[in-house]
């Protein structure tokens, strides 16, 4: 059977990128859909933050949960996604999601336009351990995202 130049990876097949303590499977990028969407496989784990607040200034995600359950906070309201369940993030909307819950999530994450998959790689390529803010700030501001920390008493 002839895909046409399109092609079709399984549930968690795709390339590996070790960023932000998450399991990101790149399925698809800007190379392979004409820069007009990445898409990625995220398995959170178990009681696990996933990144601070942050927003966005260059494209819109959106979030369709596979397994599990996902706590989403975008532009200050509290959502829960569960199997099936859709959410879509804008850009310049600060969000940040977790997984407080006992079991894995996984969810797919849609990103257009595509290029958040070289923020991704950037971010893979830094040591492994703690990650320093003096040098993720830059590599954040050259992607067009913004951290959104609360202030020094609220933290």
């Amino acid at each position: 059977m002839s895909l046409g130049g399109g092609y079709m990876l399984s549930s968690r097949k795709g390339t590996q990128i070790p960023a932000i303590g998450l399991n990101i499977t790149m399925k698809t990028n800007g190379a392979s859909t004409r820069e007009a969407y990445s898409l990625f496989e995220y398995a959170i784990p178990a009681e696990t933050n996933g990144p601070p607040a942050h927003l966005h200034t260059r494209e819109d995600e959106s979030f369709v949960c596979l397994a599990g359950r996902l706590d989403v906070t975008l532009g200050g309201e509290e959502f829960t996604l569960a199997f099936g369940d859709y959410l879509y993030l804008p850009r310049n909307v600060v969000h940040t999601f977790r997984n407080p819950y006992g079991e894995e999530a996984r969810v797919i994450s849609v990103v257009s336009p595509a290029g958040l998959e070289e923020y991704y790689q950037a971010l893979g390529a830094l040591p492994p351990g703690p990650k320093d803010m003096a040098v993720l700030r830059p590599i954040m501001e050259e992607f067009g995202i913004e951290l959104q920390m609360p202030p020094v008493g609220e933290r």
